[in-house]
């Protein structure tokens, strides 16, 4: 076996009949193979690896440069896409090799986490990840927030083509990804392909002409759903507006699919609405994301709520981030050094990065198996990293 990197050019050949053939309908029209290789200039960022032997790509890993906020602070991340093996090559540990491999070139690039939507959790839990919340769907008739079509809300909704509001949107989207736990965006090249998306509508909503909210949809047919995607918002006028101008669709749609974050609680958005909010996971189509750290003294800086906790954790069985490390607190910013010390707290890579992302408390991890914590050390872990779920946004 050879592992070798590929161009964005080389993945029509190379990636592109693996990829179909494990996420596609198949046998695939001839047609897709060339609007796939019209889309390779998107890529041209992304770090591509294949395994071949005799000249034959048998499986194939990537990842994309991108961002994402970590408890306030912006990580370079290495968003993992574009697992495929041949049938014929599966379980023989092609894909073990080419992630270590491509994880080791990311962190080299700099990149500090990264995430993925996994076909099956477990395998990639062997890798360090951990589980994060996917996102909910709220279904509900827009007559339910009829009690907004009387609000004289201070802002207006237009509703225009992505490529019309592309830069707006975009805008918005790096804005958020300043504020909001987990949220994650592309470098430039990948985000330029979603200018050029397949035909959505935009809901912008501005208030003193800052953009406040921003959600893409689409109506399936008349008296049909209309299927939004991520609700974006900087805040309560931002949802109002576009929630207000979906319940202006009443007499057109009978519902409306709207994808939501876990913080959000739509069964609050009017008296006596009905909704149905959904979190579905299932594998290998539905999986939620994972993520993991690579790089544990990148947290230093990090936003904590603790004043004087200090505590020496060990991670254990990780090329990345093994060792052992104080964690303290300074003027409310997270410090990570390394120590000597003997450690209060032993974690696997998914124990600790369950910590920073904050789906998981010490007991929690305790529980499931990432590591082992005593009363003290869970205590002090408590304090640095208190849960807080992220909110992934960019779906790759």
């Amino acid at each position: 076996m050879e592992i070798r990197q590929v161009s964005a050019a080389e993945r029509t050949d190379t990636m592109f009949p693996l990829q179909t053939y494990a996420f596609m309908p198949s046998p695939w029209p001839e047609a897709d193979r060339e609007v796939y290789a019209g889309r390779m200039r998107f890529y041209e960022t992304a770090v591509s690896l294949v395994a071949e032997e005799g000249g034959q790509a048998l499986a194939g890993v990537a990842a994309f440069p991108m961002r994402q906020n970590a408890r306030g602070a912006v990580h370079d991340m290495a968003g993992v896409a574009s697992v495929s093996t041949h049938p014929a090559a599966r379980r023989r540990g092609f894909v073990r090799e080419l992630l270590w491999r491509l994880l080791h070139q990311m962190r080299d690039q700099g990149c500090t986490v990264s995430a993925l939507y996994p076909f099956r959790p477990s395998f990639y839990g062997r890798f360090g990840f951990v589980g994060l919340p996917r996102v909910r769907t709220a279904t509900f008739a827009p007559e339910g927030l009829s009690h907004l079509l009387r609000a004289d809300l201070p802002g207006e909704v237009q509703r225009l083509p992505m490529a019309e509001c592309f830069d707006d949107f975009n805008a918005l989207t790096l804005r958020l990804l300043g504020e909001r736990h987990g949220f994650s965006v592309y470098d430039e090249v990948r985000t330029a392909e979603f200018r050029e998306s397949p035909a959505r509508w935009v809901a912008v909503a501005r208030s003193g002409g800052e953009v406040v909210g921003a959600v893409a949809y689409r109506i399936d047919q008349y008296g049909g759903d209309l299927i939004a995607d991520d609700l974006l918002v900087t805040g309560s006028l931002g949802r109002a507006l576009l929630l207000q101008f979906f319940a202006r669709h009443v007499d057109q749609v009978s519902r409306v699919k709207l994808t939501i974050g876990t913080d959000e609680v739509p069964e609050l958005w009017g008296t006596d609405f009905a909704v149905l909010t959904e979190g579905r996971v299932e594998h290998p189509r539905k999986g939620g994301p994972m993520a993991r750290l690579l790089s544990l003294e990148a947290l230093t800086g990090t936003s904590t709520a603790a004043k004087d906790e200090a505590v020496v954790v060990e991670v254990v069985d990780d090329e990345f981030i093994g060792g052992r490390y104080q964690l303290s607190a300074d003027a409310g910013r997270l410090v990570v050094e390394p120590s000597k010390a003997e450690p209060q707290a032993t974690l696997t890579c998914a124990g600790i990065s369950a910590l920073a992302y904050g789906v998981l408390d010490p007991i929690e991890v305790l529980t499931r198996g990432f590591g082992q914590v005593d009363a003290a050390a869970a205590q002090s872990l408590a304090a640095l990293f208190p849960k807080q779920m992220p909110y992934l946004f960019a779906d790759f």
